[in-house]
């Protein structure tokens, strides 16, 4: 019998929708205007560790200048998490997995980047060392 995800009984291990993305642009950004006037930007990026080159599509809401700007072999940092959107799309209904970034660090700005991976860590390390029962 499988357990019911969403009626589940709490559990000491907290949920944890994490990624973290280190690499380069591999097509040049494209920004949209969806008709609710939110804007979106669109990219693929690529990442080369372990082995072969994988890219990964990247939503940002709201786009900086500088995201506006991403072309193909600039260097980004994204984290976000895992999402799978739903779209009608030729009369059908059509779905994709993509990261919903919610931050994205153009170039090499280390001290943003250690941030930005610094706030991402923070429930990872709740999984490795969890609060104790009674703690703040």
């Amino acid at each position: 019998m499988r357990a019911d995800p969403v009626n589940r009984p709490p559990s000491s291990v907290p949920d944890v929708n994490l990624v973290i993305l280190v690499g380069t642009c591999s097509r040049p950004v494209v920004v949209r205007r969806l008709p609710s006037g939110e804007e979106v930007a669109e990219v693929d990026l690529t990442t080369r560790a372990d082995g072969p080159a994988r890219s990964a599509p990247v939503r940002i809401t709201a786009p900086a200048t500088d995201v506006r700007g991403l072309g193909p072999g600039d260097e980004v940092t994204v984290v976000g998490s895992v999402r799978r959107r739903f779209f009608r799309s030729g009369g059908a209904t059509a779905t994709r997995v993509e990261v919903d970034a919610c931050v994205v660090v153009v170039g090499r700005d280390r001290r943003r980047t250690r941030a930005a991976l610094r706030r991402a860590v923070a429930p990872i390390e709740a999984l490795i060392d969890p609060p104790k029962p009674g703690s703040p």
